[in-house]
């Protein structure tokens, strides 16, 4: 195994514990994740309460079946992203469905572009809360505040050109959200849900 596909050590300590049936690890993983599930879940599903159940859902899952994950195939942050990622598709197409059945306004194709657009945005969210701080920093400032590269190189004390990276980079990162399987992204994220 290279130095690159080691697991971090909180994550391999972690799948240990939750294999163990330790009920305080569940406790830890859901301190430290609950707001990354539940946002991914709501970004998809655009519904608090659907939300909240896949939350619930994602955090029973690790618990039933802690072995589900292996730590030598990415971060456990990522792995629980796509898990949340899954479980909300699979919730919206099965709410979708049952209003197309219901005689409600819209079509399959629609359904699908629907999905499609909510996975998307979904992946978007993930990147952009896993891109290091300075790269967020600098789109932010660009996005949200509406400032050029010069603006936001004097914002965050840096270079023009260390801004222009920072831009650069973080919009490479986000543009992978489009991707069909985001590279570095987590599993499950990608691809057709």
């Amino acid at each position: 195994m290279t130095e690159r596909n080691v697991p971090p050590r909180w994550d391999r300590t972690m799948q240990q514990r939750l294999t163990r049936g330790e009920a305080a690890a569940l406790g830890e993983l859901y301190d430290r994740f609950a707001s990354l599930v539940h946002g991914l879940a709501h970004r998809v599903l655009g519904d608090e309460r659907a939300a909240d159940a896949v939350t619930r859902d994602v955090f029973t899952h690790v618990w039933e079946h802690p072995d589900a994950y292996d730590p030598r195939q990415g971060p456990l942050r990522g792995w629980l992203a796509g898990l949340a990622h899954r479980l909300a598709v699979q919730r919206l197409r099965v709410t979708e469905t049952a209003a197309l059945a219901r005689g409600g306004p819209g079509t399959t194709e629609e359904l699908e572009h629907k999905v499609r657009h909510a996975s998307v945005a979904a992946r978007a969210d993930y990147i952009v809360q896993s891109m290091p701080v300075p790269l967020r920093a600098a789109l932010e400032l660009a996005y949200f505040q509406r400032r050029d590269y010069r603006q936001t190189a004097a914002d965050l004390g840096v270079t023009e050109d260390e801004a222009r990276r920072r831009l650069r980079l973080g919009l490479q990162l986000l543009s992978t959200a489009h991707d069909t399987e985001a590279p570095g992204g987590p599993p499950g994220i990608g691809g057709a849900a």
